[in-house]
C-alpha cells in the first residue's frame, strides 16, 4: 500500500503543479506571459576600444639624394666612390675640373660666410629662449624679446607658465637641430674649400648627408649619383576608403619575419594624388610613408625590401564605457536591455561613441557594472520579467541538506505558486 500511496502523492503533486501553471500563462497580464527566458547577458565594461586599419608595407630608405654633374661647364675626372659603399657628411664623391675656380671658390666663400651668419642668429635667438624661459616662473610678467613672441606658437598673455615654457623647450630643439644642420652644411664648404685650395685644377663634390651610394652613372647622364639614407622607413598604400580615415601623425605597429620586435612610428606623408592615373577600371591607390621610431643603438638593422605587417591606428579611446556591438538593436535610435536588481528587462537608449573591435562605446546609457542582455530577439518586451538557466556548477549538494523538511517544502511551493 505505501508504494501505491507514493505513486498516488507524486501524481496528485505532477497535476497540481501543471494545473497552476497553465493557470498562470493563460491568466490575462500574468508575469509568464511578459516573462523573458535570459541565457546570454554581459555586463557594461571600461575597455579600450581602438580602430585601425590593417594593411601591408615594405621596408625603404626614408630618403633618397640625387647629385647632379654639369658637363656643358665642368670637365669630369673621376669617381671617389663605388656603389653600395657607406658615406657621411662630407665624404668625396667625384672630382671634376672647372675654368671657373676662382668664381666658385668665391661662392664657396659667401655660402660658408652666410652659414656663420645663420649659426650665430640661432646662437643668439636660443640664448633669449633660455632667458625668457628662466623668467616664466619668477616672474610671469617679465618682457618678452619680439623675435621670441613670434615664433612661439601660443599667446603668450593668456597660457600657463607651463605651456609657455614646453613650447620653448620644443622651439629651442627645432633651433639646435638646425643649427646641425648649418654647422654640418659649414664642414662640407670647408672641405670644398681645403680641396680647392689643395688642387688648384680639381674641384671634389662632396655628400650633403650620411647614406649609402645607391647607383652610380658611369656615362655620366643626371644624376649621376644616387644616394639612400639609413634610417629606414615603410612604404605602402592606402585605398579609398582608407583615405578617408587616415591622417599624417597617426601611430603605426609593423611587425616582420625579418625582425624579431615589433617596430613603432607615425604616419610621415601621404601622397593625395594616386600612384597611378585613375581610372573607372581599377580602384585608386594612394602612396603613403611612415617613419619608424628607433629604439635605442640595440636595434637591429632592417632589411631593404622586407614586407611587414602594417596597423595604422586612426582612432583610441581607453577606460571607456563598453558593450559588445551585438547587444545593440535600433528602431528610431540605438537601445539595449539592461537587466534590473528587482527582475526586469528594461529598454535604455543610448548614445554610442567609437565602435570597433567589435566593441561599442557607450557616451550615455547604463554604466560601468550594469548587466545587459546580449543578442536580444524581437521578442523581448519592454519590463519584463525574466529568467534565467540554472548555473549547475553554483549548486552545491550540501547546502540542500542543510534545509530542514518545512524549508523544503516552503521553497518548493514557493517555485510553483510564485507569479
Amino acid at each position: 500500500m505505501s508504494g501505491k500511496w507514493k505513486i498516488a502523492a507524486v501524481s496528485i503533486a505532477s497535476i497540481v503543479l501543471i494545473t497552476v501553471n497553465l493557470y498562470l500563462i493563460e491568466k490575462k497580464e500574468s508575469k509568464v506571459e511578459r516573462t523573458v527566458f535570459v541565457e546570454n547577458w554581459t555586463k557594461v565594461k571600461k575597455d579600450t576600444i581602438t580602430d585601425t586599419i590593417q594593411t601591408n608595407g615594405v621596408i625603404k630608405p626614408v630618403e633618397e639624394y640625387d647629385i647632379y654633374f654639369d658637363a656643358k661647364k665642368n670637365d669630369f675626372k673621376k669617381f671617389l666612390v663605388k656603389e653600395g659603399d657607406a658615406i657621411t657628411a662630407g665624404s668625396s664623391l667625384f672630382e671634376y675640373t672647372t675654368t671657373e675656380l676662382d668664381a666658385l671658390k668665391a661662392n664657396l666663400e659667401a655660402e660658408k660666410t652666410a652659414a656663420e651668419g645663420e649659426i650665430a642668429g640661432i646662437e643668439e635667438y636660443i640664448g633669449k629662449l633660455r632667458s625668457y624661459q628662466g623668467t616664466v616662473t619668477s616672474e610671469p610678467e617679465a618682457a618678452i624679446d619680439e623675435s621670441v613672441e613670434k615664433n612661439l606658437d601660443i599667446d603668450i598673455t593668456t597660457s600657463s607658465s607651463d605651456l609657455i615654457k614646453s613650447n620653448i623647450e620644443q622651439e629651442m630643439y627645432k633651433q639646435e637641430l638646425e643649427k646641425n644642420r648649418l654647422d654640418e652644411k659649414v664642414k662640407m664648404l670647408d672641405a670644398k674649400l681645403s680641396s680647392i685650395e689643395e688642387q688648384s685644377s680639381a674641384i671634389v663634390t662632396t655628400s650633403e648627408a650620411d647614406g649609402v651610394v645607391k647607383n652610380i652613372n658611369k656615362n655620366l647622364n643626371n644624376p649621376i649619383i644616387s644616394i639612400v639614407s639609413t634610417n629606414m622607413a615603410i612604404e605602402g598604400d592606402f585605398s579609398e576608403e582608407e583615405m578617408k580615415k587616415a591622417e599624417v601623425g597617426m601611430t603605426i605597429k609593423a611587425s616582420s619575419s625579418d625582425s624579431k620586435k615589433a617596430l613603432k612610428g607615425k604616419i610621415g606623408r601621404i601622397h593625395s594624388y594616386p600612384a597611378e592615373e585613375p581610372s573607372l577600371k581599377k580602384d585608386n591607390r594612394f602612396p603613403f610613408q611612415a617613419l619608424i621610431e628607433p629604439e635605442g643603438e640595440e636595434t637591429e638593422p632592417l632589411l631593404v625590401g622586407s614586407k611587414v605587417n602594417l596597423t595604422v591606428i586612426t582612432n583610441e579611446k581607453a577606460g571607456v564605457p563598453s558593450i559588445p556591438i551585438v547587444a545593440v538593436q535600433y528602431q528610431k535610435q540605438p537601445y539595449i536591455y539592461k537587466l534590473t536588481n528587482k527582475g526586469h528587462v528594461d529598454k535604455h537608449y543610448i548614445t554610442k561613441g567609437l565602435k570597433a573591435e567589435g566593441k561599442q562605446e557607450i557616451i550615455k546609457g547604463p554604466s560601468v557594472g550594469d548587466v545587459i542582455l546580449l543578442e536580444p530577439n524581437a521578442a523581448v518586451k519592454n519590463h519584463s520579467y525574466f529568467i534565467t538557466p540554472i548555473q549547475f556548477e553554483k549548486v552545491k549538494a550540501g547546502t540542500y541538506k542543510k534545509f530542514t523538511s518545512r524549508e523544503k517544502v516552503r521553497y518548493l511551493l514557493l517555485g510553483i505558486l510564485e507569479k
